[in-house]
């Protein structure tokens, strides 16, 4: 019987993570009974054992915010100084927790799947706007950078076509092209740059200069942060480092803008959204996935069907074994890609 469990946010910030937590805690008490604790922080609040109790009132109104309520961080509670499975399992034992309800993109879900694997109950929640968990189909957080990555599209147009401009716009995406390709599709970009598919810098100059020779003055091109040239072409500059050794991504457009003005002789500007995608209020898309995904991770958890994750499959929310859900990340298919293609210039 499951009686007592902890909620946490891990990795990067999106919108639509309070909307998690407001129904997860709504589902353990009005279905189940279940008194529900909330980790600060992300792994960091398990590893450092401080938790703070989670009701109806205290969850009540966070639905519309941005954010999470629990803060966040990228802590690895296996690797990190005063972690490992022991000290999860303690942490759990001391707050008597019957399961940890981890919600977290690929790097948080990749721990909680060591830690299921080590024995402790854990099923978790797909949160990232980079869309590149796999076992959904779509990710919280993903719809609503989305909708910012659009509009960005569409109000470069005005300004790109009132100078004769090419415009570069760098969205987030640092293994996969899911926003840039979604953003350049429904913005109608005319060239998309993605880590899926190695560009050749040559080659997209050629083709804007092809736009341009047949009356078409501006062009739009949408790259992925983690957008990479084809073997033999360009080298990217050499991306520092973050506190946990991961490159440090952001900024390609800046340096591939010049390259581009100076093969096509076309002005180019750049413009990089940033962060700017993380934040605000989830859209409507983004609260609907993130209650259900709540409500069935519950669910899950009271059913003792540990070692899952709650993943959007057609019109329903399933869960799906964590491991498989992690065992490798989800990229944007050649058909999308193609689809993007035919409106390439």
């Amino acid at each position: 019987m499951v009686r007592r469990i902890g909620i946490l946010t891990g990795g990067g910030d999106c919108p639509g993570l309070n909307a998690v937590i407001r129904a997860a805690v709504r589902r353990a008490d009005t279905a189940h009974n279940i008194d529900v604790i909330g980790f600060r922080n992300g792994f960091a609040g398990v590893i450092e054992g401080t938790a703070t109790p989670l009701t109806r009132e205290s969850t009540r109104g966070i639905l519309h915010l941005g954010g999470t309520m629990l803060g966040t961080s990228r802590v690895d509670p296996i690797a990190a100084k005063g972690g490992g499975v022991d000290r999860i399992r303690e942490v759990l034992e001391m707050h008597e927790l019957d399961g940890l309800l981890v919600i977290g993109g690929e790097g948080t879900l990749s721990a909680a799947t060591a830690l299921s694997g080590a024995g402790l109950h854990v099923v978790g929640v797909p949160k990232t706007i980079d869309n590149d968990v796999d076992g959904t189909q779509f990710t919280i957080g993903f719809s609503t950078a989305l909708e910012i990555a659009t509009e960005a599209v569409d109000r470069l147009h005005s300004t790109a076509e009132s100078h004769n401009r090419i415009m570069l716009l760098e969205v987030m995406g640092r293994h996969t092209g899911w926003i840039a390709t979604y953003a350049g599709l429904a913005g109608g970009a005319d060239a998309i740059l993605i880590p899926e598919h190695p560009f050749d810098i040559d080659r997209v100059a050629r083709h804007l200069k092809r736009r341009h020779a047949t009356g078409r003055l501006f062009s739009i091109v949408v790259v992925a942060e983690g957008a990479v040239p084809e073997a033999g072409t360009i080298t990217l500059p050499e991306p520092e480092s973050d506190e946990f050794g991961r490159p440090r991504l952001g900024g390609i457009a800046s340096f591939l803008g010049p390259m581009i003005e100076e093969r096509t002789g076309f002005s180019t500007r750049v413009t990089i959204l940033g962060h700017v995608q993380r934040g605000g209020s989830p859209n409507s898309f983004d609260r609907v996935l993130g209650t259900s995904m709540g409500v069935a991770a519950v669910d899950a958890m009271a059913s003792g069907n540990w070692g899952t994750m709650v993943g959007m499959h057609g019109n329903a929310v399933v869960p799906v074994r964590l491991a498989e859900a992690t065992a490798t990340l989800k990229t944007v298919p050649r058909a999308m890609y193609d689809v993007a293609e035919v409106f390439f210039g």
